[in-house]
């Protein structure tokens, strides 16, 4: 596979991430490509839930439709306020809108994408 083919590939799940996202009313949704940058992933993405349940319910439905298509999980961090989970080279953040303002991970995130450019 082509550079080129891995960056389509990568675009394509990352559209299909956001769209299972926002189809079970994932608030926010941002996307970080740090494909250039020395991050431990190519694409970050972050979104907001409506409250502890919601992050639950978000997490499961990704789960649910993503690893049938061939998608490995590879770790996962829950808790009712914070979901990060490693599918390699996507990272995925869903978390309530106050945990997401108190860690601040698109400022973080903007300054690595600039560090490296």
């Amino acid at each position: 596979m082509t550079i080129k083919e891995r960056e389509l590939s990568i675009n394509g799940r990352v559209e299909h991430i956001v769209s299972l996202l926002d189809s079970k009313k994932a608030e926010e949704i941002e996307v970080f490509d740090l494909s250039d940058a020395d991050y431990i992933a190519q694409r970050v993405i972050i979104a907001n839930s409506i409250g502890g349940k919601h992050t639950f319910a978000l997490f499961d439905h990704l789960k649910s439709e993503l690893k049938p298509k061939g998608e490995e999980f590879l770790s996962s961090d829950l808790s009712d306020d914070w979901i990060v989970t490693d599918l390699g080279d996507i990272l995925i953040h869903i978390m309530t809108p106050q945990y997401r303002q108190r860690y601040s991970l698109e400022e973080f995130l903007a300054q690595v994408s600039k560090k490296e450019s």
